[in-house]
């Protein structure tokens, strides 16, 4: 079964066509995969953000997290954080912030935010309540009321874990998992359910998550609160089943006319992401797929950007379209630009990777047109072509060759110098 999204043609023209031109395609591709709910599109060409589609057949987006902890609340760091990641090439930003003044943190973030923004409400919930303060005090409406304030302060997507529901918990917990819940999000709403007996309000009053979303116009991103934070803990019971409960909830949404994607692991063995990939199309009816990493060994602390863009490349080649990057810190602590810079970079190298293999507009050709300047020793084409010229730049200049028409690598012995024909 499938349900079609509801009024998906009131979406404005101007935006789809903005879509259609940034992925070469025709308008009718953009509302066809609209239709469907296999695409959704987000932002303005009148602003704050830049148009952007997600789905099926077209480029692979990726995503930055930015944002304060307790330990680290500095609104100015993270707004530059924010410029970091725009000028690295991020499509997405989110605001994970959960130190300091949260409302005028995410305003400020917004305003200075070009590109599609997300937040996750249940983060400032969970703030709001100190360090003394109880989970299960935590009301259904104050829930609300932040989510509200999300929407009504012009976030184009929220991620709410809808999923994290007294049975998806109960599957759970029928496996031994290494790292339990390792979701923020995920870990209260089911321990707020252990305290207080009652079902998650996220999903038990999921019509009125729809209401707040529609009249925003606001996109949801269903997250993935029981997802595997360690690769033995890869496709368990609990992850599935949250899973098919997140199928449920994408037909809920489209039937209301609320733009929907799903969220995925997380950490997981190379040989599974594939069947996951397939298994989240399936079960949640070709909704677009939003994946953190996965992250494909747990043995990495620090080069975790490196775990996450080798799974992210496989998951995106399977059908995956939306790539949260992972950053060195991973594990370890707050990003740094510098961390920021590396994550973005790392997973748009991944996204690229996977966009030859899906047969992307343009993706191959980028890639021709630099092998063409490599057989030509161009290197200004080069840089020019480069996901990162600055670095390309770099190293150039500091381990330089003697022949400026060759690297210190090869230097006279280039191989593009002595193939067949060449007389110089």
């Amino acid at each position: 079964m499938n349900i079609p999204l509801k009024d998906y043609d009131k979406i404005p023209a101007a935006t789809v066509e903005a879509v259609a031109k940034d992925e070469k395609c025709a308008p009718e591709t953009i509302y066809k995969g609209l239709q469907s709910g296999t695409i959704i599109v987000m932002g303005s060409p009148d602003g704050p953000a830049k148009p952007i589609g997600i789905g099926t057949g077209l480029r692979t987006k990726v995503n930055a997290n930015i944002g304060t902890s307790p330990d680290f609340s500095s609104a100015d760091n993270e707004r530059h954080k924010l410029e970091v990641a725009v000028a690295a090439g991020a499509d997405a930003v989110m605001d994970l912030s959960t130190g300091g003044d949260l409302d005028a943190i995410r305003k400020q973030i917004r305003a200075a935010c070009p590109v599609a923004m997300g937040t996750v409400p249940i983060y400032q919930v969970i703030a709001k309540l100190g360090e003394d303060g109880k989970v299960a005090d935590v009301t259904a409406d104050q829930v609300f009321e932040v989510i509200e304030n999300h929407a009504a302060d012009g976030i184009d997507f929220l991620t709410l874990h809808c999923g994290v529901t007294q049975e998806t918990v109960a599957a759970l917990q029928k496996d031994q998992r290494i790292c339990d819940i390792v979701s923020r999000g995920g870990s209260m709403l089911a321990q707020w359910m252990e305290l207080t007996g009652c079902e998650n309000p996220l999903y038990e009053h999921y019509d009125r998550v729809l209401d707040i979303c529609l009249r925003h116009t606001t996109a949801i991103s269903l997250g993935d609160g029981l997802r595997p934070g360690a690769v033995a803990d890869a496709t368990d019971a609990g992850q599935i089943a949250e899973t098919r409960v997140l199928g449920d909830l994408v037909l809920r949404a489209r039937a209301a006319g609320v733009q929907v994607f799903v969220e995925g692991p997380g950490h997981m063995p190379l040989d599974q992401i594939e069947a996951n990939v397939i298994l989240e199309k399936q079960l949640c009816h070709g909704a677009p797929f939003y994946v953190l990493g996965p992250l494909t060994t747990d043995i990495a602390p620090g080069y975790d950007h490196i775990t996450g863009a080798i799974g992210g490349a496989i998951c995106a080649a399977a059908g995956a379209d939306f790539l949260c990057y992972v950053t060195p810190a991973e594990h370890l602590g707050l990003p740094t630009d510098e961390d920021v810079w590396d994550g973005v970079i790392a997973s748009r190298i991944a996204a690229h990777s996977a966009d030859i293999v899906k047969g992307i507009p343009g993706a191959r050709e980028w890639d021709d047109e630099m092998s063409k300047a490599r057989a030509a020793l161009d290197w200004d084409m080069m840089r020019e072509l480069a996901i990162n010229p600055a670095r390309v730049i770099d190293v150039r200049g500091e381990r330089g060759s003697l022949d400026p028409k060759a690297c210190s690598m090869c230097g006279r012995f280039c191989s593009m110098k002595l193939k067949l024909g060449n007389k110089d």
